[in-house]
């Protein structure tokens, strides 16, 4: 028997809200997981949220997209522009994750494994006979491997088009500010603004189940 699909959006360094979720999820061996990027940024430990993800890899069937918070923490490395850029929305809190006897946190400081994961393990999109599975969105008129960098990682999502394959389209970062995923049919947003006050979304694809949890430890569940 197979296992289950699940989907989980955007993170943002809320490890609180995510042990709480994997927790009530119960993750097998045949359930495949599936992370919709923006692991880090804003909440208060990336670090710890990077080193549930690499753990991950080694107890259930982990597919990790990149969001555009990975790209602007990546790019980070290659000047002090892209580094300003990615402080600005949120790196300030990653790096402080990182910080070594009570000083400012630097780039210096983020383990090989974590580069590596975001890197080359994530990917920057999952598709499926039945679903897409995108960090932010997709042009619907292109297939997965011509979809351009702004549809995948950085335009909202609002009302968007489906998809001219038919597949339904799980994606996140728009957030949802109310703390429910937004379900038009063709297209389900998962990102429940985990980082402020929100929920954390872990959604079963296939039945429409969905569990949250929120950084002060509580969940609840509820169906599509």
């Amino acid at each position: 028997m197979s296992g289950r699909t699940i989907a989980i959006g955007d993170i943002h360094g809320c490890v609180t809200a995510f042990d709480a979720l994997l927790n009530e999820l119960k993750l097998q061996k045949d359930d495949q997981l599936i992370t919709l990027g923006d692991y880090v940024d804003r909440g208060p430990d990336s670090r710890a949220v990077l080193d549930r993800m690499i753990a991950l890899k080694d107890s259930v069937q982990l597919i990790a997209l990149r969001g555009n918070h990975e790209l602007m923490m990546l790019r980070a490395r290659d000047s002090m522009g892209e580094e300003r850029f990615w402080r600005h929305y949120g790196g300030d809190q990653t790096l402080n994750s990182y910080a070594l006897d009570h000083r400012v946190g630097r780039l210096n400081d983020v383990p090989d494994a974590h580069w590596q994961f975001m890197a080359a393990y994530c990917r920057d999109w999952h598709e499926t006979e039945t679903h897409i599975f995108v960090h932010a969105g997709v042009d619907p008129f292109l297939n997965l491997k011509d979809q351009d960098e702004q549809s995948l990682f950085w335009l909202p999502s609002i009302d968007p088009e489906s998809h001219h394959s038919g597949k339904t389209v799980i994606c996140g970062h728009t957030e949802q500010r109310d703390g429910w995923p937004r379900n038009l049919g063709h297209t389900v947003f998962i990102d429940t603004h985990a980082y402020s006050g929100g929920w954390l979304t872990g959604l079963d694809v296939n039945t429409g189940e969905f569990w949250q949890a929120n950084s002060l430890g509580e969940v609840r569940k509820a169906s599509l």
